[in-house]
């Protein structure tokens, strides 16, 4: 039937498939007696829209066979939004142990953090025929109108992927196709802005054009990030992730999260999520290692591996990893991973056995740390188990100067939080400038910590107070938060509010999900922290693909 496809399983999800606040009922429209959702490509129509679709295909048969009930004329209504507003959010992430060593094979853990993305999404009336996609915090806003987009090319049948599949590489055709819609975008910006602004484009456009269809209703998608960008923290993971959840979301292929919701169906909506958003990865990075999705994704901690580069790493996942303390400091000085990497390829030719004992030793570091986690009797708050961790973090700091990827800028953080007694610092990432990472003591006094923040400040430093083992990635549905409003059921979140949001900390104010000592805010849900953890049939908590 041309122009419409009723969905009648929804991409193969049982009929009454739950929402993301968990109700599964669905409008159904009846076809000669029989009764199905009243949804086009997976998305539920208001009554005057359902009217509106009776009406075209009046007369008609479907492409199941059922023949289309006769109706008299009805007039098209002005069609109300298809959805309501809603968000979703996904964490940055740290390397806490393990730099260079993971590209030689050895095991590497990353955590996430509680600096985040926020993408808030809403649906347009069905007379909006756009999609718009606003980055405020990078200056950057573009509008596509969906009929003009390449849907010829995303939709041939050699090519048409379903929220299902698992995509590993990048279609040059499809590449291609989105070009002339993404070298339009920011055309005054200076050419490093403009990239950075049409990578973000490029990977919305991909996941946009791979998973929905010309019959796609208009959004607006808004996205604000509390992460510094360039810095190594994952900011584009985050926002893949993010992208990936809303867009999946939209077209109701996910159930949950909810607190009652089996570990294993929660795996499965992140391992959704993290394919998608893995696709984004690529689009902005080339040939990512897939462990920062995966990070932003299922959120908490993992350790991860890759033997060879002809496949993804191996990535365990910690559930029991704690929420820790951290002061993220960046050091504003840009570095090139790439360059960072060929130091330790250039050392290791010429002193091969010693770099390999450093090699060695950094993988060991991950080991005890891994170890120490995964006790039944590990206690987050027990300051001895603390130290060893800090202690554990400085040991590989010192072993990453020794391969010659720390900076002058690095080691004057160390040094300010060693003298003061605040916690233990190594770097994070590359090296070579970008960031460092302080697990903080929790012994040290309130006079210690504002010691800290005053030297810090006082030699131009960027400090972040974050927490070390969040969740992944959130859903707020619909986009409603108390905020400390008046009105009983709450505040709705609209474009222009979330717009407005302060930088960081109006971000954070206005939406954010709340990580450590802040409580968790009412409404936020997530899917990593739903059910108990998946255990394989020898009672050990089983490792996934990145």
């Amino acid at each position: 039937m041309p122009g419409l496809n009723i969905d009648w399983h929804l991409g193969g999800l049982p009929l009454h498939s739950p929402t993301p606040n968990g109700d599964s009922k669905l409008r159904t429209l009846s076809w000669n007696n029989h009764t199905a959702p009243a949804s086009v490509n997976g998305w539920i129509l208001p009554e005057e829209d359902v009217e509106d679709e009776m009406e075209t295909v009046k007369g008609s048969t479907a492409a199941n066979g059922y023949e289309a009930a006769e109706r008299p004329a009805i007039h098209r209504k002005s069609s109300s939004p298809m959805m309501p507003a809603f968000m979703t959010s996904a964490p940055g992430k740290v390397i806490v142990y393990g730099e260079h060593a993971v590209v030689y094979g050895k095991a590497a853990m990353a955590a996430a953090i509680s600096l985040r993305s926020y993408l808030l999404v809403t649906a347009l009336s069905k007379s909006h025929r756009t999609i718009t996609l606003r980055f405020p915090d990078i200056d950057m806003e573009h509008t596509w109108k969906v009929d003009e987009l390449p849907w010829s090319t995303f939709s041939q049948p050699s090519k048409k992927k379903y929220y299902y599949d698992l995509v590993d590489k990048l279609d040059p055709e499809l590449v291609e196709a989105m070009q002339p819609h993404l070298s339009i975008i920011s055309p005054k910006a200076s050419p490093e802005d403009r990239k950075i602004h049409q990578n973000a484009a490029s990977a919305f456009l991909y996941l946009f054009l791979s998973l929905a269809s010309r019959n796609f209703p208009g959004c607006v998608y808004t996205l604000r990030s509390t992460i510094p960008i360039g810095a190594g923290l994952g900011s584009s993971a985050s926002i893949s992730v993010c992208l990936s959840s809303a867009i999946l979301l939209q077209l109701r292929t996910l159930s949950g999260p909810h607190t009652d919701q089996p570990r294993e169906e929660a795996e499965l909506q992140i391992e959704r999520i993290n394919r998608w958003a893995f696709v984004g990865e690529m689009c902005i990075h080339g040939n990512p290692s897939g462990v920062d999705n995966t990070v932003a994704t299922g959120g908490k901690a993992v350790v991860f591996k890759r033997g060879d580069y002809s496949g993804p790493p191996t990535v365990t996942p910690l559930r029991s990893f704690p929420e820790l303390p951290l002061l993220l400091v960046n050091t504003r000085q840009s570095r090139s991973t790439s360059t960072e990497v060929a130091k330790v390829a250039a050392l290791r030719k010429s002193q091969p056995a010693v770099v390999e004992l450093i090699l060695e030793a950094i993988s060991q570091i991950t080991a005890s740390a891994h170890t120490l986690i995964s006790k039944s009797n590990f206690d987050p708050k027990d300051a001895g188990s603390v130290q060893t961790l800090g202690d554990l973090m400085k040991t590989n700091h010192g072993l990453l100067a020794a391969l010659g990827v720390s900076h002058p800028k690095l080691e004057r953080i160390r040094d300010i939080v060693d003298t003061v007694g605040a916690g233990w610092t190594k770097l994070t990432g590359a090296g070579g400038g970008g960031s460092a990472i302080t697990l903080l003591n929790s012994t040290a006094s309130p006079s210690t910590l504002q010691s800290l923040e005053e030297a810090l400040a006082n030699e131009g430093f960027e400090k972040y107070e974050t927490t070390l083992g969040g969740d992944g990635v959130g859903v707020l549905w619909p986009a409603v938060l108390h905020n400390g409003s008046e009105d009983e059921n709450g505040e709705e979140i609209d474009q222009e509010m979330f717009m407005k949001a302060d930088g960081r900390d109006g971000v954070e104010r206005l939406v954010g999900v709340g990580a450590g000592a802040q409580e968790k805010r009412e409404g936020w849900k997530f899917w990593s922290n739903t059910g108990g953890p998946h255990v394989n049939s020898e009672g050990k908590q089983e490792p996934i693909s990145g």
